[in-house]
């Protein structure tokens, strides 16, 4: 993270306009760069932010749908707040695709809209939105500052709200006549996140829980994790001899070479993992994660409200806590404080070596390629990948069946090298890429996209190269819309309708931004590729041909098709 501005709290270095206020806050407050397409509507701030070139980078997008999701991808990465600033209505809206993201994934972010002059209001302006109205449901809050004098205020109230508790998104509007309205008022000061931790009466029954236990899983994921934590997961598990399973693309919580490591729980579970969770544990500690619809595979791994196991959840967020599931054990505690408060507990009787043995070996056995139709098999591509490439790459994508092949295959061996949205949001993959090369420019940035989440973003390309970010991109293309196209095959078995696609030539399409690349069709030509790629100083693009029938590493497109008629000839005795 960037130093904060070193001026004292309760300075006022003279007059200056609202956007210069904004700006000036932003850099005390610690922002390192902020994501936008500009408008006319927060020009005072794009001046206010001229004076921080030193301090801010600011990163201009092709569509705000591109930049609020760089947003969250920097969020991902750094733990501070993802900034993001995009010009009222259409901006707003565009850009509320990656405040839904951050909001599921609990991704402190702050969106800077601008809007109306404050004379302009409830007339429907030109672009005008009650943003209060419109992401009420989707930031932990929304607000507008009609007060000039109070933009210090605001700014670190969003950038607190942002970060505590359950982290998320939190959206300010900025009238235009607010931005260039002049005042002398004092700055803010940076800002101080409580964290909350377990009690020790928790610790105490937590202890007795775990004494009775004979199967107990150590479940992680969600919010405000770093590579401490997960660093001390690794320990915490090793400690007490307990399995741990990540939640849905939650995969980089612990090094996946660990003995205790048993898997993902999310879409494509590995079976034998799925039947152990359902039908053995008996004391389940979630740490960190909802639980969402996505990890608990439409919540039927456990039984809601009444886990069928001893349930204990600990989550940052106390609101969290009994939201879908009655635990026998609630505990309001950030993962870090928590687990370094079970390295203190003391370790109980149980021996669960015997438990624990076939969890990693399920994990490495279910991450060897299965045979799938045609020349090309993804599971051999991204085994290379994950055997070839440093510990350190980072992975981005956005949502589609080719997803499952990056999470099955692919081994994260230290934490923050996985970028993905839990909401299942598409073209999530290139904006993430960029915000990651950007953070961190002296590393591989692989961005994997399917033929149709690909070009939802694939305009930000252009960003990419303004702002120098080579990025190795992995296009899979099979003509089509991969997922819904099998929900389709196996609900309404034959009736293809709009699911099919037209796509360009994705080699050219890339040479036109001047990023090489090269088409792939066979195995045999993958890791001549991707050498390649890892040489190129611009960036690279990749497109994978695959057959269509290989729908998931699991079932081919015509076993999708033939389970949707099985199906539907069952209903009809």
């Amino acid at each position: 993270m960037a130093n904060p501005d070193p001026r004292r709290s309760g300075e006022t270095p003279g007059p200056r306009h609202g956007g210069k206020i904004l700006a000036d806050q932003l850099a005390i407050l610690g922002a390192e760069r902020i994501f936008c397409v500009p408008g006319e509507s927060f020009l005072g701030l794009l001046d206010g932010l001229y004076d921080h070139q030193n301090r801010i980078e600011v990163v201009t997008c092709r569509h705000e749908s591109g930049a609020a999701n760089m947003a969250d991808a920097h969020a991902k990465l750094t733990g501070q707040p993802g900034i993001c600033a995009v010009t009222r209505g259409p901006g707003a809206t565009n850009a509320s695709n990656g405040v839904h993201t951050a909001f599921q994934d609990s991704s402190p972010m702050i969106l800077l809209i601008g809007q109306v002059a404050r004379g302009m209001t409830d007339r429907e302006a030109f672009q005008e939105i009650d943003y209060r109205r419109m992401f009420g449901q989707m930031a932990k809050w929304v607000a507008q500052i009609d007060d000039v004098r109070r933009i210090p205020e605001y700014i670190s109230r969003a950038w607190h709200m942002a970060l505590a508790g359950r982290p998320g998104p939190v959206v300010l509007a900025l009238p235009e006549d607010v931005l260039s309205e002049v005042a002398d008022i004092a700055d803010a000061r940076p800002v101080a996140v409580p964290r909350a931790a377990p009690d020790p009466n928790d610790l105490s029954r937590l202890a007795s829980l775990l004494e009775k236990a004979e199967k107990p899983l150590l479940f992680v994921g969600g919010p405000g994790w770093s590579a401490e934590t997960a660093a001390l997961t690794g320990r915490v598990a090793r400690r007490f001899g307990i399995p741990v399973v990540t939640s849905f693309r939650c995969q980089d919580y612990i090094d996946n070479d660990h003995p205790n490591y048993g898997g993902v729980v999310g879409i494509a579970i590995n079976p034998k993992l799925r039947q152990k969770i359902e039908t053995e544990v008996d004391l389940l500690i979630t740490i960190g994660s909802r639980i969402g619809e996505m990890t608990s595979q439409g919540y039927e791994i456990i039984d809601s409200p009444v886990p069928q196991m001893t349930f204990v959840h600990v989550h940052p967020g106390p609101d969290e806590l009994g939201h879908v599931y009655a635990p026998d054990l609630s505990i309001a505690s950030s993962a870090h404080a928590f687990l370094s408060a079970m390295m203190d507990m003391k370790l109980p009787g149980q021996d669960w070596s015997g438990w624990m043995a076939g969890f990693h070996p399920d994990f490495q056995a279910y991450r060897e390629p299965t045979r799938v139709p045609g020349d090309l098999n993804m599971g051999e591509v991204v085994r290379h990948m994950s055997d070839t490439l440093s510990a350190d790459t980072i992975f981005t994508n956005g949502a589609g069946n080719y997803a499952v092949w990056l999470h099955r295959f692919h081994a994260h061996r230290q934490f923050r090298t996985q970028l993905a949205p839990t909401s299942g949001s598409m073209g999530y993959s290139v904006p993430a890429a960029i915000a990651a090369k950007l953070a961190h420019p002296d590393r591989t940035v692989i961005s994997m996209a399917g033929d149709g989440c690909f070009l939802m973003t694939a305009q930000e390309m252009a960003t990419a190269v303004h702002h120098g970010a080579a990025i190795i991109y992995v296009v899979v293309n099979n003509g089509m819309y991969g997922t819904i196209r099998m929900h389709q095959e196996r609900s309404h078995p034959g009736r293809v309708i709009s699911t099919q696609l037209t796509n360009p030539d994705f080699v050219t399409y890339a040479r036109s931004f001047g990023i090489p690349g090269e088409k792939v069709t066979q195995n045999a030509q993958f890791p001549d590729a991707l050498e390649r790629a890892r040489n190129a100083p611009e960036g690279y693009l990749i497109e994978l041909v695959v057959d269509p029938e290989a729908l998931t590493p699991g079932q081919s497109l015509t076993a999708a098709r033939q389970q949707g008629m099985d199906r539907r000839a069952g209903s009809a005795t």
